[in-house]
């Protein structure tokens, strides 16, 4: 089971190498203490009304953050383990929770074992093997899989996330768990729990029976796709039926579980890039923030950034960037996407048991949906209205908006109301 605190963790997930500007070729790794820039955003994460950040890569690596070479030293283009541990206090000094980011599928094929695995040493069964020798994840020749049916590997990994925990993380999302047999998972979680009881564990997971993940792994969520996709794509196709079918299927996970929700990170295209209609953005981030989950926001998404992500080498980069030296520098034309922001996180902050929220649709067409977000002692109304004219609803005509410009009881065209009932 989830710690406690997680029912009020809202994340503000941030990929460090792009954040503070670090080349992420391998063309230029000189050493720089850029965390601190990272330290500098915090009172905007605060302002935002996150209560955690989420950090993509920070340990040493030979380009991207994903080809690990060192779990135990912080990747010199961000700096040391000193700046990292003020970091970390920083973070906590305003109560915002450390997640890190651990990457234990695959290792960088510069990492020490696997040199020395090339060179016959005693490593070579670190690393699983292939029709074509050491196997690779997904086909990226940097990407090495490890064994995880060694139980060295295991021993490896348990040492590398009680080491950080000890250091003040508060929890880890492990990158490509998906990949990773569950036996492994559930061989090493338990022990980092037996450390650190108060951990948060969720892992990457794509597609699939992701209340089989939790139970199989014993990991405390799971990342929710299926959520993110119905999303973007029921916006833009002006069809809610998908997002209420994919609602329901939330509704099952959280019988279980409560997945990690969100409509942005440092894998996908950009939401305000991906969406047909700028619009809409606003229609998303209600859902997000009224439906059940640990919701993440994606550094940028907060102030519309766009980018679009391509299959290409760099073809991150785009929704990877730098940020400014000051929150001031930030477009003026993203700040009111980013007071949208605060409302809806204030909503959620207010209604902390939306964490385990269930969804019950009260109405539902191509163009509209109203739904009841509810934990049987307490209710939302959430309306989402697509089309080009004002969406009168009987469910609104008694209930206190708290959210949203309603036109009298109605939902303005290609508007959105929250309302409290009961």
């Amino acid at each position: 089971m989830e710690p406690r605190w997680v029912e009020h963790a809202i994340w503000w997930h941030v990929y460090p190498l792009g954040f503070v500007g670090a080349d992420t070729t391998g063309a230029d790794r000189t050493p720089a203490h850029r965390l601190s820039h990272l330290e500098k955003w915090l009172e905007h994460a605060v302002r935002l009304g996150a209560s955690g950040l989420a950090l993509g890569p920070v340990f040493a690596s030979s380009t991207h953050g994903y080809d690990t070479i060192d779990h135990r030293r912080i990747d010199p283009r961000l700096g040391d383990e000193e700046d990292f541990g003020r970091l970390v206090a920083a973070a906590h000094d305003r109560g915002l929770r450390v997640l890190l980011d651990g990457v234990f599928n695959h290792v960088g094929r510069d990492f020490p074992a696997f040199r020395r695995a090339l060179d016959g040493g005693p490593e070579t069964d670190w690393f699983a093997r292939d029709g074509s020798g050491y196997a690779t994840f997904e086909g990226h020749h940097g990407l090495v899989a490890l064994d995880h049916g060694n139980p060295a590997v295991a021993d490896y990994v348990t040492d590398v996330m009680t080491h950080w925990l000890a250091r003040g993380a508060d929890g880890w999302r492990l990158d490509a768990a998906y990949a990773v047999p569950a036996r492994f998972w559930s061989a090493v979680l338990p022990r980092v729990r037996a450390a650190h009881p108060g951990a948060y564990l969720v892992g990457e997971v794509i597609h699939g029976d992701y209340a089989a993940v939790v139970a199989e792994t014993g990991l405390d969520s799971v990342t929710q796709y299926e959520l993110w996709k119905a999303i973007w794509s029921s916006l833009n196709d002006r069809n809610l039926f998908e997002l209420a079918w994919a609602l329901d299927r939330h509704n099952g996970w959280l019988e279980t579980f409560v997945p990690q929700t969100f409509v942005g990170n440092h894998d996908v295209t950009r939401l305000a890039s991906r969406l047909n209609d700028e619009r809409h953005l606003a229609h998303a981030l209600v859902v997000l923030l009224t439906v059940g989950g640990t919701p993440s926001i994606y550094y940028g998404d907060e102030h519309a950034f766009r980018g679009t992500k391509e299959d290409r080498a760099g073809g991150d980069d785009a929704v990877r960037p730098a940020y400014p030296a000051d929150p001031v520098q930030l477009d003026e034309a993203g700040r009111p996407v980013f007071r949208l922001h605060q409302d809806l996180i204030g909503i959620r902050r207010r209604h902390p048991w939306l964490h385990r929220a269930r969804t019950r649709v009260i109405d539902l067409a191509n163009e509209h949906l109203v739904y009841e977000s509810t934990d049987g002692d307490h209710r939302l109304i959430v309306a989402l209205n697509l089309s080009g004219t004002p969406l009168a609803h009987p469910s609104l005509e008694s209930a206190t908006v708290i959210g949203g410009s309603p036109e009298g009881h109605a939902v303005p065209a290609n508007g959105w109301i929250v309302a409290a009932s009961g």
